[in-house]
């Protein structure tokens, strides 16, 4: 098969490159970092039309996206609504033009309707169903990140451990999320396509642990491991409220654990991830 990832630097879109091609699967990685012509945001694309309809199977994770401090800064921004909007009316007419099969990456957010962010992919999902492609939800994956501008709340808590020491998280910490390991995601991911006429448009594929933590203890985790490792760091609460806390918690639902079942602990995961930055970053 020959699978097409369009987003293929991003968070996930790294990982599952880097997963199916050591499964021996041909992969087309598409995203705007590696070269001008991969931007989903011209219309018409000629490189995206060229790859989209040489493939067997289309990843559409491609977002203008990141952490809590990334979309509290950009989501209302003139740019951010642009960008997601161009790319998904440009990305989706390809794919209905080449009747491919795709996967299109929404979030638990998409119900959140006070945040652009998850009304955007919202309008995603609409446009999934009206092509009869799938829908899958992630919830708060975490792993190696490149881009720090984007990162997510783990790796912003290490990256800053290493370079503050001292720092206070954006809210009180309060908040519950599900957090997910990359390598768990990639493998829902290839179920999904393994597995892709078990399920219609409208089946509820949440991505996720199904185990909810604290970010206050996230915050623990990180700070037993720098401690376990000769570094003093303090991680301090803050006094805003989460906004996510403004709708009751969603509850995933688990009918894709008849495929796939996440397998990694948030402490062996977030120690992964450790490890990594700490060998990396001076």
């Amino acid at each position: 098969m020959k699978i097409l990832i369009l987003g293929s630097a991003g968070q996930i879109g790294a990982h599952l490159s880097e997963y199916l091609i050591n499964k021996n699967y041909e992969v087309i990685e598409f995203d705007i970092v590696n070269d001008q012509k991969q931007d989903l945001t011209i219309i018409p694309n000629k490189s995206l039309e060229e790859s989209i309809n040489s493939s067997d199977f289309v990843y559409f994770l491609a977002f203008d996206v990141g952490g809590s401090r990334y979309l509290k800064k950009y989501q209302n921004t003139y740019e951010f609504i642009n960008n997601n909007s161009r790319l998904m009316v440009n990305t989706f007419n390809c794919l209905s033009k080449y009747k491919k099969r795709f996967v299109f990456a929404s979030s638990q957010m998409s119900n959140m309707t006070f945040s652009p962010y998850g009304i955007l992919k919202n309008l995603g999902e609409l446009y999934a169903k009206s092509l009869s492609g799938l829908i899958v939800k992630f919830w708060n994956v975490y792993g190696i990140e490149k881009n720090i501008e984007k990162a997510h709340v783990i790796t912003d808590f290490i990256r800053k451990g290493f370079k503050e020491k001292d720092f206070m998280m954006l809210t009180d910490g309060l908040e519950e999320r599900e957090f997910l390991y990359a390598e768990d995601c990639c493998e829902a991911l290839e179920a999904i396509m393994l597995n892709y006429h078990e399920f219609t448009s409208e089946d509820e594929l949440h991505i996720t642990s199904f185990k909810s933590t604290k970010i206050i203890e996230i915050a623990s985790i990180i700070e037993k491991l720098f401690k376990k490792s000769g570094y003093d760091i303090q991680i301090h609460q803050g006094k805003e409220k989460d906004p996510v806390q403004r709708l009751v918690k969603n509850k995933p639902n688990k009918y894709i654990t008849k495929w796939w079942k996440p397998k990694t602990k948030i402490e062996d995961g977030i120690g992964q991830v450790f490890e990594y930055m700490k060998n990396t970053i001076k």
